[in-house]
């Protein structure tokens, strides 16, 4: 196979993809409206939906089509798998019960963010992040801790593939800017979101790296920024997340 053959996308599978996006972006759909906002033939969209949903993909009811809950499956197995989910869990359930905010592991794949686990306490406030959702890593906390522990060549190539855009009007959108606080993450080990994803929200970020120091994932803690503030952030919360790191750290790189 060829390198040109190799990323070249095979077109049924795409659609498929986009129909599945659009599916879990909107809600329950039918062919003529999907035809529509892909740019599709009707008849085209009409024979994907049948195959996806003679494998269990998506499941017709009232308003046209609705993902299936196989693919409920896929998440869960590839979550599963996933080596630091295990090791996570516990912690994460712990620091939400212990602080009363909103507690989130995340990794790094193909350059975004994915929420993997994530826990709230008795006061979290709710968030657009659910278990599995993507986020571009330089809006969240535990995404810059993590583009923190990598290389300027792996960051550089994560900004030309996927960019900086803004979420509010405190997002970091210039690549100089988030490579300056990145500088700053290393040197004092945690990552702070101040705004950057949600208006009023603020949050910390702690790497988790692998025995080479590689990124593995993140910890992070949000909750709204009358609570969460810089003294709260860089005082007792900034000491309880590096060292709820650590521990996944330890259990993660020497069981």
């Amino acid at each position: 196979m060829t390198q040109g053959e190799q990323r070249r996308p095979v077109k049924t599978a795409t659609t498929a993809v986009a129909i599945l996006e659009r599916l879990k972006t909107n809600g329950p759909q039918g062919p003529t409206s999907l035809a529509t906002e892909l740019g599709l033939a009707k008849s085209t969209v009409h024979r994907h939906l049948k195959t996806l949903e003679r494998e269990g993909f998506v499941v017709p009811d009232d308003d046209g089509y609705r993902i299936g809950l196989r693919l409920l499956d896929f998440g869960i197995h590839a979550r599963n798998e996933h080596p630091l989910y295990e090791v996570a869990r516990p912690k994460v359930d712990e620091l939400a019960e212990q602080t009363g905010e909103k507690v989130w592991c995340i990794t790094e794949e193909q350059g975004r963010g994915v929420h993997l686990y994530g826990a709230g306490g008795h006061q979290s406030v709710r968030t657009p992040a659910r278990d599995g959702t993507q986020s571009y890593l330089h809006q969240i906390a535990a995404g810059k801790a993590i583009l923190s522990a990598y290389s300027d060549d792996r960051v550089s190539e994560i900004i030309d593939q996927h960019g900086l855009p803004a979420k509010t009007a405190k997002t970091i959108t210039d690549p100089e800017a988030l490579r300056d606080e990145l500088a700053t993450i290393r040197e004092r080990g945690y990552a702070l979101n101040r705004e950057e994803i949600v208006p009023k929200l603020h949050a910390i970020g702690v790497v988790i790296t692998d025995t080479e120091g590689a990124p593995v994932g993140a910890l992070s803690i949000s909750g709204p920024s009358n609570r969460l503030n810089d003294d709260r952030l860089t005082g007792d919360l900034a000491d309880l997340l590096l060292g709820a790191a650590n521990e996944v750290e330890i259990n993660l790189n020497f069981s």
